[in-house]
């Protein structure tokens, strides 16, 4: 009890929270299922959008028609409350918050993708492979996947930001992972009530989504800068 909401001090550099539990401390191992689910819907969601963006740009014509159709479909659904209410009668576990938004957020790797698909598969390796009796599955995932790379991490960097503050809106509003396992986006939510008097359990996790989601994204242009051959 001598503990509750204590401010930052020597014994608890965060303060603690409403239940006496040292703020530093759960920030780290929330971090870690915050991250965790960053990394693991941005893996699943880039897996589909390179798939289909693979096939659709590849084979063009009827596939890519009907594909880049679907693809239109899911982008016109709005994504956040769609992911609202699915997390409201599933389980809302980590695992089920990755799948929830990894399956949600492939329809831009899927565009970018099927773009550069389009910009090299007429080039000169491409051909030669074809005309050696390659299979369409074996040029596209050894001969083009390989010289687009860059673009596909560019948006694997992407989505792990978005995932990583998506599951913290659902946990903010009482749909994400349960308590008591935490995560950047439950403490907030934990706070919200006494983000004026005591603004540190705030404030924390704030910052820590905030520099997390920054330094992805700074990840990500110096990957693109990196692998990117006319730069």
């Amino acid at each position: 009890m001598a503990n509750i909401r204590q401010p930052p001090n020597l014994e608890h550099l965060l303060g603690t929270d409403a239940l006496g539990r040292d703020l530093f401390t759960r920030l780290l191992y929330g971090g870690r299922i915050s991250i965790s689910i960053g990394l693991t819907a941005a893996l699943l969601g880039t897996s589909v959008g390179t798939l289909i963006g693979s096939v659709a740009g590849y084979y063009g014509k009827r596939i890519d028609n009907i594909l880049m159709r679907f693809t239109d479909l899911a982008y016109s659904i709005p994504t956040l409350p769609l992911i609202i209410v699915l997390s409201a009668y599933m389980d809302t576990q980590a695992i089920g918050i990755v799948l929830i938004i990894g399956f949600f957020s492939w329809m831009q790797t899927a565009r970018v993708v099927r773009g550069a698909i389009l910009s090299v598969k007429k080039n000169e390796y491409v051909t030669a492979a074809r005309a050696l009796g390659a299979r369409n599955r074996l040029i596209i995932f050894r001969h083009i996947l390989p010289n687009i790379i860059n673009s596909v991490l560019v948006g694997a960097t992407l989505g792990v930001g978005y995932a990583i503050i998506t599951e913290s809106a659902l946990s903010f509003l009482g749909l994400g992972v349960s308590a008591p396992t935490p995560t950047w986006g439950n403490m907030l939510m934990d706070s919200q009530a006494t983000m004026a008097t005591q603004p540190w359990l705030t404030i924390f996790p704030g910052m820590a989504i905030l520099i997390t989601v920054l330094f992805v994204n700074f990840i990500g242009d110096g990957l693109q800068d990196a692998l990117d051959p006319t730069l």
